[in-house]
């Protein structure tokens, strides 16, 4: 192949660039169970999967599904609850963990949270969520590494939605919640009740009824929790 050829088919495999892409290709329009946040989401003419496209970068993490582009069930309950009871998270440190589109950092945020961190592994995630901050008037810190394998960041407080949706991530998830508590941080986590939910570690603390916009659930309203992460064998 000539350089001319080469140069041709790497151009033709160029990623967009995510900013503009999601900005024109989604709609920043509030989500539903909370009119007070308003996000850029995926429509059914967005075409995502642009975004999906490796790089030429053979060394680059493989790319995720846009599950930043949608709310989630237990992100909108665990949002929900935070604006509800911002003395949740006023004044204190919090963590967003797998934040997705960022928006149970962006609820912490204008409820009064002294400072807001969120971790999110996707590189067009980070794009969105820093939008989707801006968009809301708050302001977030992002780490776009998968911190579960070291020790917990400064924080006073973990909010972790939709983070059992799968048996691989709940297995790494979990010890990293332990050393959150074990470092005497707060964790509470928001989910429909997915299958991977450790049950026997979760104290219920309120309950919603929220759509899980990106799930198979469709947009139907359904029962969503936020619990409290405890200790093995708490009381």
């Amino acid at each position: 192949m000539s350089d001319h050829a080469a140069g041709a088919t790497r151009e033709l495999k160029k990623r967009p660039d995510p900013a503009a892409f999601i900005q024109a290709n989604t709609r920043l329009s509030p989500v539903p169970s909370l009119p007070e946040i308003r996000l850029y989401t995926a429509h059914p003419g967005s075409g995502l999967r642009r975004l999906l496209e490796p790089d030429d970068d053979e060394h680059a993490a493989e790319p995720q599904p846009p599950y930043w582009a949608y709310a989630w069930a237990g992100g909108a309950v665990l949002a929900r609850y935070v604006l509800d009871r911002p003395s949740t998270v006023a004044g204190r440190r919090v963590l967003d963990l797998g934040a997705g589109s960022g928006v149970v950092g962006i609820a912490a945020a204008k409820s009064g949270a002294s400072e807001v961190i969120a971790a999110e592994i996707d590189r067009n995630g980070i794009v969105a969520l820093g939008l989707n901050a801006a968009a809301n008037g708050v302001a977030v810190t992002m780490i776009g590494t998968d911190i579960t394998a070291g020790p917990p960041p400064a924080v006073d407080l973990v909010l972790a939605g939709d983070v059992f949706y799968g048996e691989a991530v709940a297995r790494r998830v979990t010890p990293f919640l332990d050393r959150c508590l074990a470092a005497a941080i707060e964790v509470l986590v928001g989910d429909p009740g997915r299958a991977w939910l450790p049950r026997p570690r979760l104290r219920l603390l309120g309950e919603y009824l929220v759509p899980d916009v990106g799930g198979n659930g469709g947009g139907e309203p359904k029962p969503s929790g936020v619990f409290a992460f405890v200790a093995e064998g708490a009381d």
